[in-house]
């Protein structure tokens, strides 16, 4: 297949809805490493400070489902001013803010335009970029928004040590000023507009979905599984959904068209990405974690160790988005969790033992199979739908992928938890038990990946 030439003006606003998104993932991570100094500064709880990051995921989930009616109602260009201007407002609040609950203002205005920023880069490419090389950049889009949260922790860590938590913020300002630049001189309008009636009663229904899943999967470490703010908030959300469900089928402009998941590919892709995100958020909680409280090790070691990782997922996104162009989907996908699940195992066995340098080097293959096959998977997936499903495609993959932060984070930290807790110790033994039982589990997620992607890309492929 000839490849065909992308026009400058696309790559401009490929590139400036992807600084734009990095940036609100790269201070998602880096802010975690902040928090001990913003507890002590604003003397806060624990429990407290994490609302900055509950806060601006809550945020982005409930405003990344509206993407595709947004698309569909206003210009892409005046979509992404709006993304940009909230996003640097967010930026200035954060640093200038003389209390917590400035901070956290800023969390939400941050939140605001990252939830609208996310999706315009994926749907900039499946619009605009030549079929040929839709794999690359896809790959290109991931590598720029999968390598913040590889470089968040190490970033934080550098910036807090030396310059103060407000220069996280103050930092991001010119990458920010460069997007919205890139942006208005390189963003066109491709797609027809149209009317759209926003239903308010979907949102309603999606926020009460995301706050009752935040909450009580937030709130699974604690042991207390049958309290109101845990199983009870499940279930409401649980309610919420299938009322949510029942409201989308009997409306024209659905805020998430969840018909699409009649289709069974859509719907395997999605269940896998969604899966492929748990055990990410997984094991960006679980390393860290284990190097500081069972290795011993500072926050600023841990960042480095993870950051290696980081760069191999970035490195081999293109090329896993080059392979798609070249052999189909399959071929990047299961190489891809081929070496997921070597890092799985490797993790599961040795545990009790991993030294820093082992997690190093291991991590380095899951970071890499991981880059190489998330853009298939989005590509792939969003290939099974008519384009005018592309948009709502998209709208439901990155919500899936925010809602997968909270349920990969707290369920990985619940298993830890519950070692401790069973140990009455926050050792480096109970540790590396509840991080043993968290990859078993993390372990069955990534065959039950393969097993749907070993089923499925193989009927794709047959058809191409």
């Amino acid at each position: 297949m000839t490849k065909e030439k992308i026009p400058k003006h696309v790559l401009a606003a490929i590139f400036a809805t992807g600084i734009l998104s990095f940036s609100g993932v790269i201070i998602e991570t880096s802010m975690n490493i902040a928090f001990p100094t913003l507890m002590k500064e604003f003397n806060l709880a624990t429990n407290t400070v994490q609302w900055l990051t509950s806060i601006y995921l809550l945020t982005i989930s409930i405003i990344v489902p509206l993407s595709a009616n947004l698309k569909a109602h206003f210009k892409t260009k005046k979509l992404f001013i709006t993304a940009n201007l909230l996003y640097l407002s967010g930026l200035i609040i954060g640093a200038c803010a003389p209390n917590f609950e400035f901070l956290l203002l800023g969390r939400i205005v941050e939140g605001l335009g990252t939830g609208i920023a996310l999706p315009l880069m994926f749907n900039i490419i499946m619009e605009q970029v030549p079929k040929s090389r839709v794999g690359v950049m896809m790959g290109i889009g991931n590598m720029i928004t999968g390598i913040a949260p590889a470089l968040g922790p190490t970033f934080g860590g550098l910036v807090v040590t030396h310059l103060g938590w407000r220069w996280i913020f103050y930092i991001m300002i010119p990458f920010i000023l460069i997007s919205l630049v890139l942006g208005i001189g390189g963003i066109r309008q491709k797609s027809q507009l149209r009317e759209v009636k926003f239903d308010l009663l979907s949102m309603l229904l999606i926020a009460i979905f995301f706050i009752g899943m935040i909450l009580g999967f937030s709130n699974l470490s604690t042991g207390n599984y049958f309290a109101f703010n845990c199983l009870g908030a499940i279930l409401i959300a649980l309610v919420s959904l299938g009322l949510l469900v029942y409201r989308s089928n009997r409306i024209n402009d659905p805020v998430l068209d969840l018909n699409l998941f009649k289709n069974k590919f859509f719907a395997a892709h999605a269940i896998g990405f969604f899966l492929i995100q748990i055990i990410s958020l997984g094991n960006a909680f679980l390393l860290p974690n284990y190097i500081q409280l069972v290795n011993g090790d500072s926050a600023l070691i841990a960042g480095l160790v993870v950051l290696p990782a980081g760069f191999a997922g970035a490195f081999l996104a293109p090329f896993g988005g080059s392979l798609l162009d070249r052999y189909g989907a399959r071929k990047p996908i299961l190489i891809g969790s081929s070496f997921m699940l070597l890092e799985l195992l490797i993790f599961t066995i040795f545990t009790s033992n991993l030294s820093n340098l082992l997690i190093l080097f291991i991590y380095i293959f899951y970071m890499g199979g991981m880059g190489m096959m998330m853009g298939c998977v989005m590509t792939d997936a969003l290939d099974h739908l008519e384009k005018s499903e592309v948009t709502q495609g998209n709208a439901i993959l990155n919500t899936l992928q925010e809602f997968a932060g909270a349920v990969g984070t707290s369920t990985t930290a619940a298993f830890v938890a519950f070692a401790q807790r069973k140990a009455g110790s926050k050792g480096a033994i109970p540790t590396a038990h509840g991080t043993h039982l968290a990859y078993i589990f993390l372990l069955v997620l990534v065959l039950i990946i393969i097993a749907i992607f070993m089923k499925y890309t193989q009927v794709r492929n047959k058809n191409d």
